[in-house]
């Protein structure tokens, strides 16, 4: 017997219902904010998803050739595919680019809770604006779309130019910055002691620390121990000013956030929700210039679709029908296809009893569907016009005109 495929997973109806549900109230909130909807292949060539990062990514990647020997990968991620897209057919548009996309990406890791080799990416791309507003507009964006759902949940936000400004001053090489960067975003901060160590004194090792440590209402203490880092200085005021944008208050200020990808440049934030993280974005204004365009600002975010459905807590009920004609006799399932049509061009949501199962068996049918309404056609309902309609939650039923129902 075949199995799925290692980190994926097959969607039940009903989990359908529910994730398509909370899919419907996001792009509410994408739309609200005239975000307009794109998708990009399932596929790329492996040198723009290693653009950025390098060959080393290989191995978190499906890698594959065509039959030309071209060297494709899955994508692990939308917003290289958006850059690309960008450069080759939406530059000459009029700018800001307000974009989102709903997809499914790929990488090759090892599966667990809430991680998985097959996952699925919401988010937006706000392409052409340098200004605090822009940053702002992507977080208050994300916000509201988590409340649209009524999830519990906590927004950090960090700006990378703060550490940029010190690992400049302290001479760290642009390599050390980016392993420097991961080791924070995977939290694994014995590396992170480990590679300091190697490259600074421990005065300035333990400086980082004491940075990396704040949270909280923190931007004045920070001002007072980076007052010798212009360039970091620099970053706190663009923070202050795009905070002053953000309409939500419920956020925290932490400088232990890094952001794995290697493309940011400025504002990053990530919001969790029951400790584990369910939304990151930020500010990544040299992507578009890497991938061989102008130079371009851009800033965005995406939310981890399926930790958000390990989140949520709906139960969705449905006003469904099922038509039961009471005999098989072919005229009056003809006359019962005629009800259901009726119903269905009233966007009523009805099945039609197929099975040839009497009235009994149906009924149980409907009570193990979930089904709310039975309706039940027999010649004398014919004949004078009328149908009789069970309500399966209350056990109520009445004989109405078609039109009543």
């Amino acid at each position: 017997m075949f199995q799925k495929p290692r980190g994926t997973r097959d969607f039940t109806p009903e989990e359908m219902k529910k994730r398509r549900y909370i899919e419907k109230k996001l792009r509410e909130v994408f739309e609200r904010y005239g975000y307009e909807e794109i998708l990009t292949p399932t596929f790329e060539s492996f040198e723009l998803i290693a653009k950025k990062t390098g060959e080393e990514i290989r191995k978190q990647l499906y890698v594959f050739k065509d039959y030309s020997g071209r060297e494709l990968a899955l994508r692990p991620e939308m917003t290289s595919s958006v850059a690309r897209f960008y450069i080759n057919e939406l530059k000459i548009l009029q700018k800001p680019l307000r974009l989102y996309y709903f997809a499914n990406c790929f990488r090759y890791e090892r599966p667990q809770f809430g991680r998985y080799r097959e996952f699925w990416q919401m988010g937006c791309e706000l392409i052409g604006s340098d200004k605090a507003l822009a940053d702002a507009e992507v977080i208050n964006l994300a916000i509201e779309g988590l409340k649209n759902i009524n999830l519990r949940f906590e927004t950090h936000i960090s700006h990378l130019g703060i550490l940029k400004g010190i690992f400049e001053k302290f001479n760290i090489k642009e390599d050390d910055e980016v392993k420097i960067r991961r080791l924070i975003d995977k939290q694994d901060f014995e590396g992170l002691d480990n590679l300091l160590t190697s490259i600074l004194d421990d005065e300035k090792k333990e400086f980082i620390f004491d940075i990396l440590n704040l949270k909280g209402d923190v931007l004045d203490e920070l001002k007072e121990m980076l007052k010798d880092f212009p360039k970091s200085i620099d970053a706190i005021i663009n923070l202050e000013e795009i905070l002053d944008y953000v309409i939500y208050d419920n956020y925290t200020i932490n400088l232990g956030i890094a952001r794995g990808l290697d493309y940011y440049t400025g504002m990053v934030f990530e919001i969790y929700c029951n400790g584990k993280q369910i939304c990151g974005g930020g500010r990544y204004d040299n992507l578009i210039e890497t991938f061989g365009g102008e130079k371009t600002p851009a800033v965005g975010f995406a939310y981890g679709f399926d930790r958000i459905m390990l989140n949520v807590d709906i139960k969705l009920d449905e006003e469904k029908y099922l038509i039961v004609p009471v005999r098989g006799d072919k005229e009056l399932i003809k006359k019962a296809l005629i009800v259901a049509k009726k119903l269905r061009d009233k966007g009523k949501t009805v099945e039609f009893e197929i099975m040839g199962r009497k009235l009994k068996k149906a009924l149980e049918y409907a009570n193990n569907r979930n089904i709310r309404y039975v309706v039940i056609i027999g010649e004398r309902e014919v004949k004078e016009g009328k149908i009789t309609l069970k309500d399966m939650k209350t056990g109520e039923q009445k004989i109405l005109d078609l039109e009543e129902v």
